[in-house]
């Protein structure tokens, strides 16, 4: 298994059972000693089916380990100095710092990968597909991008609220204007519906995990994904939109 990140994003993990073992026989070591590596922090034998039909009900929300203060109220006040995700911006902090190419050179297609918070394997998927990429920072303009002369955009996956990243939205608004083709996962696919004048929010609880069902309108199939979002584009923004064909619809 290849890590899809530079890094170990999560804060913490929390389980109820932590199996130390591994049976791969590729495999170079366990996920105690990963986390351990990585200065990341796992709680175990917790209940966390009692967790999630509590987040089912509440909503998606922020949570604290600790192994060294029990205080439950000493706990909140620390808590409550973590900003909601709600309006906060993140993908600055997970963007590469320095614009980097991927893929084989000679393929049939050149494409400009705005890096919002990319996961390697979607630059894979899209070189095994032809395509050679450049990935840039998330802040770069469109003339940067143009500059090394695409035949089209990506616009990656990432975390935070679409919405509070307007310099984004704005640059996103002249690479739909050059006419070139655009295409963009989770937090691209959102930058994409705001540009186009679309409103994002905050979902109860998110879309987390495989086998999500998602209506293909054109087709009149339904396609079986794998989803992790927080937020989603409101259905509602759409009335009255001439320049925008749904095509596909969340089942859930």
């Amino acid at each position: 298994t290849e890590v899809v990140s530079s890094e170990i994003r999560i804060s913490g993990l929390i389980c109820k059972n932590l199996n130390p073992n591994f049976s791969r026989p590729a495999g170079d070591g366990n996920i105690n000693d990963y986390f351990l590596n990585n200065n990341k922090v796992i709680i175990t034998d917790v209940d966390t089916r009692a967790v999630v039909r509590h987040i089912r009900d509440k909503g998606a929300m922020n949570a604290i380990i600790s192994s060294d203060n029990s205080d439950i109220e000493s706990l909140k006040a620390q808590l409550a100095k973590v900003p909601s995700m709600e309006g906060l911006e993140l993908s600055s902090t997970v963007s590469t710092k320095d614009a980097y190419t991927f893929g084989n050179e000679n393929a049939t297609y050149k494409v400009a990968v705005l890096d919002l918070g990319v996961k390697r394997n979607i630059l894979r998927c899209l070189a095994e597909r032809g395509c050679f990429m450049k990935v840039f920072p998330m802040h770069t303009s469109i003339e940067d991008m143009l500059a090394w002369n695409p035949d089209g955009f990506f616009l990656s996956n990432g975390p935070g609220d679409p919405s509070a990243m307007p310099e984004v939205i704005a640059e996103v608004t002249k690479i739909l204007d050059s006419g070139l083709p655009i295409f963009g996962i989770c937090l691209g696919h959102q930058m994409i519906g705001l540009s186009s004048g679309l409103k994002t929010y905050k979902m109860h609880n998110g879309h987390r995990g495989i086998n999500h069902p998602v209506f293909n309108l054109e087709t009149g199939k339904g396609e079986i994904t794998s989803q992790n979002h927080g937020f989603a584009i409101s259905m509602e923004s759409l009335e009255g939109q001439e320049n925008i064909v749904l095509t596909h619809k969340n089942l859930n």
